[in-house]
């Protein structure tokens, strides 16, 4: 196995993405999507997407996509030649005729992000935790306005949606229904929207750890998971590899908030690119109040362990992006 060098892997993953982002989110209108909205709507939608953001979910969509795809046909072939390839290794073609694997991942990790995009552009406005700063610049309501943000993060919503469900033979009808199953699933009452009312009631409240890890595993936890195992949907995988995946898609999930947690103490708001100590603020239970700052590094660095062990059970022959990432996640500083 050649040597993996994450930041060069990312900086080709990122490249795709952005490129694919400012296609589909366009305020000339011009898109395969045939947009006609409104300009100020479009640019509110842009500023809360473009130039900003650690990117995580779709790397995570990405690296999971090479990772199964890895054990299967190698994607990036041409049809003919994956035919070739799956003759040769005598195992069924994932893909049906007209599919493109490699543009269904990429359709998926920009539907995330506008997910991500979306709730943080509705988590900062005053109803929620009323913040002025996101990825180092004034938030979409500062920006904006209040009814532009609200706009905003609504029409990133739907086109999430529409990103996974294209006219064209790109997914088929099966994979297209599959993923618009999992990121709804993730971002909705049983996920990401269940663990920020959870979160608004429990301020100034004494939680239990298995009531914090419960309140993030909705709200930070469900949609990086899901941005696993979207990658995964985009190709094909047995039982074994989709519950390992699942596994260390809620190890890492997890290990995320808590490492989040820790930095709103231990870092300023110029290199997390927001409000820093805003949840002492605010009174909100957090896994540094819980456990204190030691105790909360240390069980980092076991959710990590959780997630590396996870991949080995997965047997896939590839998994060096999604332990990449995984260690990014734990041992970052914003």
């Amino acid at each position: 196995m050649s040597t993996f060098d994450l930041r060069d892997w990312s900086s080709c993953q990122l490249d795709l993405v952005e490129q694919a982002l400012e296609k589909w989110v366009s305020v000339d209108a011009t898109t395969d999507l045939d947009h006609h909205a409104p300009a100020d709507l479009m640019e509110s939608m842009r500023y809360a997407v473009l130039d900003g953001g650690k990117r995580l979910r779709p790397l995570l969509v990405m690296a999971a996509f090479e990772a199964v795809c890895s054990g299967l046909v190698a994607d990036y072939l041409p049809e003919e030649e994956r035919i070739d390839e799956t003759a040769r290794r005598g195992a069924p073609d994932p893909f049906l005729k007209g599919e493109k694997p490699t543009e269904a991942a990429l359709r998926a990790a920009c539907a995330v992000e506008l997910i991500h995009a979306y709730s943080l552009v509705h988590d900062d406005m005053p109803c929620m935790d009323n913040d002025v700063l996101r990825r180092g610049k004034p938030t979409v309501h500062v920006k904006f306005g209040q009814a532009s943000a609200l706009l905003a993060g609504d029409a990133l919503q739907a086109l999430a949606f529409e990103l996974l469900t294209p006219d064209s033979a790109t997914l088929a009808p099966a994979r297209q229904a599959n993923l618009c199953r999992l990121l709804a699933r993730a971002a909705g009452c049983a996920g990401m929207a269940g663990g920020q009312a959870i979160d608004l009631a429990s301020v100034g409240l004494k939680l239990t750890e298995l009531q914090l890890s419960e309140m993030h595993r909705l709200k930070t936890g469900a949609l990086l998971q899901a941005s696993v195992m979207m990658g995964a949907a985009c190709g094909d995988t047995t039982l074994q590899v989709g519950q390992a995946l699942q596994d260390y898609g809620a190890a890492i999930g997890l290990a995320f908030q808590v490492v989040d947690d820790i930095l709103d103490v231990t870092a300023d708001s110029a290199t997390l690119g927001k409000t820093a100590g805003k949840d002492a603020d605010q009174n909100k239970p957090t896994y540094v109040s819980l456990l204190g700052l030691a105790r909360a590094g240390a069980y980092a660095q076991e959710l990590l362990a959780q997630a590396q062990a996870a991949l080995r059970r997965s047997a896939l022959s590839d998994t060096r992006a999604l332990h990449g990432l995984a260690n990014m996640v734990v041992n970052r500083s914003n």
